[in-house]
């Protein structure tokens, strides 16, 4: 059983309802603020849990987070890009990230992407047996370095229960196309071999990596067996996730690095794959809890049920509507009141279903309080959309020293139009095309 003070401490803001109410006077509600002390522990103790492994390299989940300002944060630390898209490419391009430090895990790939992949020299991960051909026949010859994602099909359980269902996963291959592929690419003149897979989400459990590792190990021991091929790195990919609740025991970064260790040590050297280098891609761990959703109470409702409305709404932070997400909520300057109040937390839009918590008991709440969303740090603002014609907030970026930056202002209604061409419109009303722009 947690202890009660222990819960509270794991789910602890970090900044104060005086700061918070500092960066609203400049930047108002509701805004992503992210704590740049917090962020960079979390890289130092990720490379640390690794240090065993002379290859290691973290790849962050670009689709995490995309805020340039965080991502050159973790340039400094050798640490690299995982991406998904042609704009993940190129915003790691242009951050200077190289393409040994840049991955690119696609599904359903256009061949515009690859072919731009290949030319900053980026490693590809590739998703399924037909992309060999694909990528071959979009980039003239193979490159020397490519990856394939495993997908061992079934149901992946570790001693806590099952975990995710692999063989309903569009991701991957199987293991026959894997070690088809491999043959094939080194007969095409590829030279490094890797391993990825991805068999499970947001799992908070420090098992999770270890037993991916052994599937992986295994499995490379084998391509090596059957093909002649010396597997050059595994990529563990992301999974390890957060403890959204207060109850949740949160990961261990250091137990799992040591567990992935001894796991290479006896797997891999005995095979004579003592050089493996080993990747991860966490993105949500990385990142999570390092954000908050910071929202104003602008409304209370008493029907059937309490209400308190935010100046946020599922545009913000899509999770809790999208996955009935648990994200833990703060009312700032309330931290040691009794909760002793039920409320639906919601937001504006016109959907039942954008509420970021249901019977949540918290301190009594009163119109201007601020609410303290906890854990946006990963898939908050760069989820949001513009449905309802909502804006997207701003990010903060507060700094170890207690200052703050804003690093991606809030959207503007010129924004949200910005895309549309009213030309033929406007024309149709007033006779005069271009008059739009006077």
């Amino acid at each position: 059983m947690n202890d009660p003070e222990q819960m509270k401490e794991r789910k602890r803001p970090f900044l104060t309802e005086e700061k918070a109410r500092e960066i609203a006077r400049k930047y108002p509600t509701p805004f992503h603020v992210y704590d740049e002390r917090k962020i960079r522990n979390h890289i130092e103790n990720i490379n640390r849990a690794f240090s065993w492994n002379k290859g290691y390299r973290q790849y962050f989940a670009v689709k995490a987070n995309p805020n340039p300002y965080l991502l050159r944060i973790m340039k400094e630390y050798d640490w690299g890009c995982d991406c998904s898209s042609m704009t993940e490419l190129i915003l790691a391009k242009e951050l200077g990230f190289d393409g040994s430090h840049i991955m690119f895990s696609s599904n359903c790939t256009p061949a515009e992407e690859y072919a731009f992949a290949n030319k900053i020299g980026g490693i590809i991960n590739l998703d399924d047996f037909t992309d060999v051909a694909g990528l071959e026949k979009t980039v003239g010859r193979l490159p020397e370095t490519i990856c394939c994602r495993y997908n061992p099909g079934g149901v992946f359980q570790l001693s806590n229960g099952i975990m995710d269902t692999p063989g309903e996963a569009k991701y991957g291959m199987t293991k026959d196309q894997i070690l088809t592929a491999f043959a094939l690419m080194k007969g095409k003149g590829v030279k490094r071999f890797g391993l990825h897979a991805f068999l499970a989400s947001n799992t908070v459990t420090n098992e999770y990596y270890p037993k991916l590792a052994e599937i992986l190990f295994r499995l490379a021991v084998e391509i090596k067996t059957a093909i002649g091929i010396d597997i050059s790195f595994v990529d563990l990919s992301g999974g390890v996730g957060l403890a959204y609740k207060p109850q949740d025991i949160p990961n261990d970064i250091l137990t799992i690095g040591e567990s992935v260790r001894q796991v290479y040590e006896k797997i891999l050297i005995p095979a004579g794959l003592e050089n493996v280098a080993i990747y991860t891609e966490m993105g949500r761990f990385a990142m999570g809890d390092c954000g908050a959703l910071i929202t104003k109470v602008v409304h209370e409702k008493h029907t059937y049920k309490e209400y308190v409305g935010c100046d946020a709404c599922a545009s913000n932070l899509m999770r809790p509507m999208l996955y009935r997400a648990y994200h833990h909520i703060t009312v700032l300057g309330k931290e040691n009141e009794d909760c002793n109040c039920k409320y639906d937390v919601t937001g504006s839009l016109c959907e039942n279903s954008d509420k970021f918590a249901v019977d949540r008991m918290l301190p009594k709440i009163e119109i201007g309080d601020l609410l303290y969303i906890h854990d946006t740090g990963a898939h908050g603002h760069s989820m949001g959309y513009q449905y309802n014609g909502k804006l997207r907030s701003a990010e903060i970026l507060l700094k170890e020293d207690g200052s703050y930056q804003l690093i991606r202002r809030a959207e503007t209604v010129k924004d949200y139009f910005a895309t549309l061409d009213f030309s033929d419109i406007l024309s149709n009303i007033t006779g005069k095309k271009g008059e739009q722009n006077e």
